[in-house]
């Protein structure tokens, strides 16, 4: 859905944030998916552990932006209600308590 390489004219390659995909979604989820990378304890720390892995930032991001909508879809089909720690890693939880 967000983030995958493409080669310009010149053979470099480059990286940048894809086109492909529902263009609604990906603007509904960029900004709250930023803002819990910075205030929310869990999703900090796993976006921290991609960066630490060498993902770029927007890459994190992105990865951020999929597991709240898989969490998102998740609770839609499942009629519960949205809980952020339900979609992190119990090493994710650990880093950050």
């Amino acid at each position: 859905m967000c983030y995958r390489p493409f080669r310009e004219r010149r053979g470099t390659c480059q990286h940048r944030l894809s086109k492909a995909g529902n263009s609604y979604l990906r603007t509904a989820l960029f900004m709250p998916a930023l803002s819990a990378a910075t205030h929310d304890a869990i999703v900090r720390a796993f976006y921290q552990s991609l960066i630490q892995r060498g993902k770029k930032k927007m890459q994190a991001l992105c990865a951020v932006m999929r597991k709240m909508l898989t969490g998102i879809w998740a609770c839609l089909k499942l009629n519960l209600p949205f809980d952020s720690s339900k979609l992190f890693s119990e090493e994710h939880k650990k880093a950050c308590a």
